[in-house]
Parts: C-alpha cells; structure tokens; sequence
C-alpha cells in the first residue's frame, strides 16, 4: 500500500499529472488520491503553483483569443471592402455600352503609370497593348 502512496505521490508533485490522470493510471479512484496528496506536507506550494500556471495559461488564451478576433475582423473588414470596389465597378461598367478610357484607366490601375510632365496616364509598353486599348489617358 506504502508502494502505490509514493507512486501516487510522485505522479501527483513530480510529474504535476491530474488527479483524473493518475487515477486512469494505477486504476484508483480520485477520492482516493485526492485524500492520499492532501496529507502531504507540500500540497499547499503545489496548489499554489498550479494555480500560477492556470493564470498564465488563461491570460495567454485570453491574448491568442483577442488576436484571432482582431485578425478575423482586419479579414472581414477587408472582404467589405472589396465587394463595395466589385459592386462601384460593375455600376461603372454597365452604365452605357462603351467604356470611357477614364473607367478603363480606372479599372486597369497597374496597366499604366503617370506621367507629370506631360499629366497624363500613360499604357506600359511591356505588357502588350492592343490596338482598342488607350495608349494614354489624359487627367482630370
């Protein structure tokens, strides 16, 4: 009996395992060990310290929590903001059968870059340009 004490005991402040835990292991019941570690002169420093660890764990969940929120939020805030771009796009587009040069530029931001001496946007050659697409589109 004096075996399975020590055994429990050393589960218990060594290895710092769950009452639950060391009952699943040597097969006795909880109320058991929780009377066996009670009678132990260093149960008080041990409840102590897994009260610490208890705290430290919360407040570091309690901050991974907030930060997931914070990052879903950035994530939903920039999904909205996208759509409203779609949705000004497309009323933009539909608005008569030809695209002006100005929605075009507009819509096709990386395809051309601003000249200021001459202020206006002008197509980058590299990409390729068709002949219905503006070479240049003049500022407003």
């Amino acid at each position: 009996m004096e075996n399975l004490k020590d055994k429990i005991l050393n589960l218990f402040y060594i290895e710092h395992l769950k009452v639950k835990e060391i009952a699943e292991k040597t097969r006795v019941t909880s109320a058991y060990i929780t009377k066996v570690i009670k009678t132990d002169f260093r149960y008080k420093e041990e409840k102590n310290f897994r009260k610490e660890n208890s705290k430290e764990k919360r407040k570091l969940d309690q901050n991974n929590f907030i930060k997931q929120k914070r990052e879903n939020k950035r994530i939903e805030d920039n999904y909205s903001f996208v759509q409203t771009q779609h949705i000004q796009a497309s009323m933009e587009l539909s608005k008569s059968n030809k695209l002006t040069d100005e929605n075009y530029r507009k819509w096709n931001k990386s395809a051309y870059k601003y000249n200021p001496s001459k202020h206006r946007y002008e197509f980058r050659e590299e990409l390729g340009r068709t002949a219905d697409v503006p070479k240049y589109v003049k500022e407003r």
